[in-house]
């Protein structure tokens, strides 16, 4: 082990020579400085550029007939004081989901929406949609709109509306 003293003692006096207390110090308050600029960079904002842009919407999301409803079972958050992708206040959204690609008559285009329960409060009982358009038989259930999705435990929690939160682009396999 005396090697490694040497080693290290031979180190320090070279680095002595070479340097004064004073640039020691500059360079801590440089490398200091430069640690707090790191956060500062537009590293994050770089990545959000990539997502994609909210669809141009038209129509009333109080109406079953609104785009975003072509697979909704349920009543509408937005009649139930939330809105067509957020729960009413005193109520939490449901883990589980399940989903549709419904048309958007401004663009033409497919976009593949999450339907989520709003759960917590007893039903709503305003603006009630049942819109089946693509839906699938229950033996698949994740794509079935027919299944109370707030009851994920043993204890059932009560329903009170449905949201619908645009995913994304809908993009066909070729």
């Amino acid at each position: 082990m005396k090697w490694l003293d040497e080693f290290s003692e031979n180190s320090a006096r070279s680095m002595a020579r070479q340097s004064s207390r004073r640039s020691f110090v500059a360079r801590l308050g440089t490398l200091m400085l430069g640690a707090a600029v790191v956060p500062l960079l537009p590293v994050a904002r770089a990545s959000q550029s990539k997502r994609p842009s909210a669809p141009e919407e038209s129509g009333d999301p109080r109406n079953c007939d609104y785009w975003r409803y072509c697979a909704i079972d349920g009543f509408l958050c937005d009649c139930c004081g939330g809105s067509y992708n957020s729960c009413p206040p005193g109520t939490t959204i449901s883990p589980i989901t399940w989903i549709g690609t419904c048309t958007n008559p401004v663009d033409g285009k497919d976009y593949i929406i999450s339907y989520n329960d709003c759960c917590g409060k007893s039903s709503c009982g305003r603006c009630l949609c049942n819109r089946n358009e693509g839906e699938k038989p229950v033996y698949m259930p994740s794509l079935s709109n027919d299944i109370n999705w707030c009851a994920t435990s043993s204890v059932d929690i009560p329903y009170n509306c449905s949201t619908a939160v645009v995913l994304g682009l809908a993009v066909a396999d070729t």
